[in-house]
């Protein structure tokens, strides 16, 4: 298999790469770590005080191992990193952990703590030198123990409230950068596009002519709903977070609105088509009022009220205008 990769596989490098290899992989995960605590440094303190302390653990280890090299190899390291060992364990870009919620962030770190263990278990298995083998099973249990370490840099700055407070604030920025403008633009998708799809549906009878004027009125709407919730706010002073984001999640939710009953039309028996439109329309209405009650703390039989009642309504338009 070696043909088939320019990378080298683990099963191949020398003690000295082995080594090296060790050392730019703390050094990088110090890095990370560093990231993430700037990343939350003006949100969750707290938590970016953890991670400061976790690229100070880093630090010493990368410190251990670079000692340990000048001792067996010498002053010069050679160049081996991650992207160069096939099937070794690689890291998230930081740019795509720094969309993920807060709990996320907590749950990739202790997942790179678990894969630098077994590279240490790994590493020791295969050194036949006593000093060098006793550090990488030591390294092996400090990663373990990481996440002791790291609930003790929990207890001291991240307390009850401290964490509640925090959660209530990550779970406050979801709901304003994602549910909010998603939910708008469900709402907007499922009940602003009932009357021209089921109007013509009863006005043509044509199954292929509404599922085409509905996917239309699907991604017009979810275009429009896009851009307008991406231009009308920066985010920077309602706090509501990336206008990217929010233009996102309202023009996909919006067309996704629509096209759940633009979709059964083609089938191309009018009557099954229209039925299962129905009653995808009544699940769609029954969703946006459940993810008001979950997410907006509205009162359920309110939310049911508001937009089964109203999207109701908006159907029945629909459907007398096209059988005027």
């Amino acid at each position: 298999m070696r043909f088939f990769t320019q990378r080298r596989h683990f099963r191949d490098l020398s003690e000295q790469e082995v080594l090296a290899l060790a050392i730019s992989s703390e050094e990088d995960d110090a890095r990370i770590y560093r990231s993430y605590a700037e990343r939350l440094r003006a949100e969750y303190p707290d938590t970016a005080a953890i991670f400061d302390g976790m690229a100070e653990e880093e630090d010493g280890h990368r410190r251990a191992l670079i000692n340990l090299h000048r001792l067996r190899f010498g002053e010069v390291i050679p160049l081996i990193r991650r992207e160069h060992v096939a099937g070794f364990y690689a890291r998230r870009p930081v740019w795509l952990v720094q969309n993920l919620p807060l709990e996320r962030i907590r749950e990739e770190a202790e997942a790179m703590e678990r894969e630098a263990e077994r590279f240490y278990l790994e590493a020791a298995k295969r050194s036949s030198d006593a000093a060098t083998r006793k550090l990488l099973g030591d390294l092996a249990a400090a990663e373990a123990g990481h996440e002791e370490r790291a609930g003790e840099l929990v207890e001291k700055h991240l307390d009850g409230e401290a964490r509640e407070t925090e959660d209530r604030m990550a779970h406050r920025q979801f709901v304003l950068t994602w549910v909010q403008p998603g939910l708008a633009g469900l709402m907007d998708g499922s009940v602003s596009t009932l009357a021209p799809i089921f109007a013509t549906a009863f006005a043509t009878q044509d199954t292929w002519t509404t599922f085409l004027v509905g996917l239309a009125a699907s991604v017009g709407a979810g275009i429009s709903m896009g851009f307008t919730e991406a231009a009308s706010d920066d985010g920077e002073l309602s706090g509501r977070g990336s206008p990217l984001k929010r233009g996102v999640a309202s023009g996909v939710m919006t067309a996704v609105g629509g096209l759940g009953h633009a979709l059964p039309y083609l089938i191309p028996h009018f009557w099954t088509a229209t039925i299962i439109a129905w009653i995808v329309v009544f699940f769609e209405l029954w969703a946006i009022a459940w993810i008001q009650k979950r997410y907006m703390e509205t009162p359920f039989l309110r939310a049911a009220l508001q937009v089964v009642l109203g999207g109701a309504l908006v159907l029945a338009a629909g459907v007398l205008i096209g059988s005027g």
